[in-house]
């Protein structure tokens, strides 16, 4: 294991005009070549301010570690801390593309933009699902069939 502690601050400008300070600091960094990718705790310091949205973060770690593409970056699990200014949360840098699509699961590509989003609220797929429990035997592939025809 490789122990890495990095630390990286800029300064945001809020509607009132005034620079607040922002410090990303990364503690318990792996170094994962099975999976494919880099993976630490992200310890985001933000005081004045409520939090710090996960594409400004993904921005700065993409120049902190030098990604070339954004989407190779992971971030989730983030909380803020009670009382507020600090944050802290996880985070995934894949080495390619292949491996982000292999090892991560569906929802968090779907985040990132790489997978497609599951159509339909929660409950039309259970209405959907107790409708075909409904139709039996031969007639089964053909009601799907023409229940598929109908969606397109």
């Amino acid at each position: 294991h490789i122990v890495k502690f990095d630390s990286y601050s800029y300064q945001i400008i809020n509607m009132a005009g005034e620079k607040l300070p922002v410090q990303i600091r990364t503690r318990k960094f792996i170094r994962n070549a099975l999976l494919a990718r880099r993976q630490f705790v992200v310890d985001v310091i933000h005081p004045g301010r409520a939090n710090v949205s996960k594409s400004e973060l993904q921005e700065k770690i993409g120049q902190l570690f030098k990604v070339s593409e954004m989407n190779l970056i992971f971030m989730f699990g983030f909380r803020t801390v009670f009382g507020g200014g600090r944050s802290t949360g996880f985070c995934l840098v894949y080495d390619d593309l292949d491996a982000a699509k292999k090892f991560e699961p569906k929802h968090r590509l779907a985040r990132n933009g790489l997978a497609k989003k599951r159509e339909g609220s929660r409950k039309q797929i259970k209405e959907k699902k107790n409708r075909a429990k409904k139709v039996w035997g031969l007639g089964r592939r053909i009601a799907r069939h023409k229940a598929k025809k109908n969606a397109d």
